[in-house]
C-alpha cells in the first residue's frame, strides 16, 4: 500500500501569458509530433503513428526517453483551440486514471495558457504511478509552459 496525499494534492498546475494566438498555440499541443519540442521534462522521444488530433475519442502513442516504452493517450477533453485533455495508459490497456490538460484562453496581449496534471483517479495499486505522480510539481510543468511559449511566440 502506498500511502495517498489528500485529493486536493494531487492535482498541479502550471500557468503563463504567452504572446500567441490559441490557434498558434494549440496546433503545438494537439499535433503529438511537436510535444517532445516543447516537453519541458525531456520525457517524450517521439510520437509513433500519430497524426493531429482532431478530438475525443481519438489516441496518440508516443514513446518516452527513459525507457523507449511507448504510452497511448486517450483524448478525453477536446475543444478546439481552447482545450484538450488525454489519459495515458499501457498501450492495450484502460487508462490508468491520470489526466494531462491544456486550456487556452484569450487574455490581453495574448492566451493564458494553463496545463494541469491530474492523479486522483490512480489508486494504491498503481504504485508506480504514484511514485512518478508525488515527483511531478508545478516547476516541472511550468518548464513545458515555458518551452512551449518560447516555441509559439517565435511562430
Amino acid at each position: 500500500m502506498v500511502d495517498l496525499p489528500p485529493c486536493e494534492q494531487r492535482v498541479v498546475r502550471a500557468s503563463r501569458v504567452v504572446k500567441a494566438a490559441p490557434g498558434t498555440i494549440f496546433e503545438l499541443i494537439a499535433d503529438p509530433n511537436q510535444q517532445p519540442t516543447w516537453d519541458g521534462n525531456d520525457n517524450l522521444r517521439a510520437a509513433h503513428d500519430s497524426g493531429r488530433v482532431r478530438g475525443v475519442g481519438e489516441a496518440f502513442l508516443m514513446e518516452l526517453t527513459h525507457d523507449g516504452s511507448l504510452r497511448e493517450n486517450h483524448v478525453v477533453e477536446f475543444e478546439e483551440g481552447r482545450l484538450i485533455a488525454w489519459m495515458p495508459g499501457d498501450v492495450g490497456a484502460p487508462r490508468a486514471g491520470h489526466l494531462w490538460r491544456w486550456e487556452l484562453e484569450p487574455v490581453e496581449g495574448g492566451t493564458l495558457v494553463t496545463q494541469t496534471y491530474d492523479w486522483r483517479g490512480l489508486d494504491e495499486t498503481q504504485r508506480r504511478r504514484i511514485k512518478r505522480a508525488l515527483r511531478t510539481t508545478p516547476e516541472m510543468l511550468q518548464a513545458s509552459v515555458d518551452r512551449l511559449a518560447e516555441r509559439a511566440e517565435r511562430r
